[in-house]
């Protein structure tokens, strides 16, 4: 107990006085120390290989604030400046994307604008009362992939999703009828979207209409609107698609569909819902 006091001070008190205060000798110390360093190591060994680990299964995806997590599942009782510095030291991180636009918003239409229902609050008490839809592009050898997608705001889950290499108003309507039919959602629930063609269109307002839906739309070329789903496709391209070369939209839907489905939904631990997966925050209220 008194080296532990010691070795807990070093950096506020001379080791020499302390060891003559507590009456212990400093060759005894520093034994005691080099034993305790040796326990350390093997430590931080052991916890080194967990973090390669948790970031190999992950294919680069975690930094250090879900690796943290995930060693706390695993039952380690380790902080996370450690491990943080220890991911430093040894250049463990997170993979970046490289940043491209295209533009998939076009709101030069005369079809009715919807009021926005959500401003910004990106909360839900419940799975199903708010829905996000949006649309990206995935460049392949073979032009563009366009994806459709629906977010559900509690649980930060893909409900629907479609991809074409277009973007009229049949691509979001296909996400739209899986996420329907995947849900089963009450009348009511507000789908918010930007104000593009495709989501202002007859079609699409008639079959949010049928569903008993409220129309929710972000500001004019105001992204932050629905920061959630931008947030996705970030991941997305951050974590997969800036990663990889294809040759064909073919094998850019299989990649993406094992992506959203084998991954993002069922093992992807999300910040912003407290480092949960998508699908641990639906069986919270089931």
């Amino acid at each position: 107990m008194r080296f532990r006091f010691i070795e807990d001070r070093r950096d506020d008190y001379p080791v020499r006085i302390m060891c003559d205060v507590l009456g212990v000798s400093r060759a005894g110390y520093y034994a005691w120390r080099s034993r305790l360093e040796s326990v350390r190591s093997a430590e931080t060994r052991e916890l080194l290989e967990d973090v390669r680990q948790i970031h190999s299964n992950n294919r680069g995806r975690y930094g250090s604030p879900r690796i943290h997590v995930e060693l706390k599942a695993q039952g380690h009782g380790v902080s996370r400046g450690r491990v943080e510095r220890l991911m430093r030291r040894h250049g463990i991180r997170a993979i970046t994307a490289r940043p491209r636009r295209v533009r998939t918003t076009d709101s030069r239409h005369d079809h009715p604008i919807a009021p926005n229902l959500v401003k910004r609050d990106f909360t839900a008490a419940a799975p199903n009362l708010v829905w996000l839809a949006d649309i990206t592009y995935i460049d392949t050898d073979q032009g563009w992939l366009y994806l459709a997608a629906i977010m559900d705001l509690y649980s930060r889950k893909i409900v629907g999703w479609a991809m074409q290499d277009h973007m009229t108003a049949e691509l979001p309507l296909m996400a739209l009828r899986t996420a329907i039919s995947a849900q089963n959602p009450d009348a009511g629930l507000i789908h918010h979207s930007d104000r593009g063609v495709q989501y202002a269109s007859g079609d699409y307002r008639s079959a949010l209409k049928s569903a008993g839906f409220r129309a929710s739309m972000s500001r004019k070329a105001d992204c932050y609107d629905s920061a959630p789903m931008e947030s996705f496709f970030h991941t997305l391209k951050t974590e997969l698609v800036h990663h990889r070369h294809y040759a064909t939209k073919e094998q850019a839907k299989r990649d993406i569909f094992a992506y959203i489905e084998g991954y993002y939904n069922r093992t992807r631990r999300h910040s912003a819902i407290g480092y949960n997966s998508p699908i641990q925050m639906e069986q919270k209220t089931a």
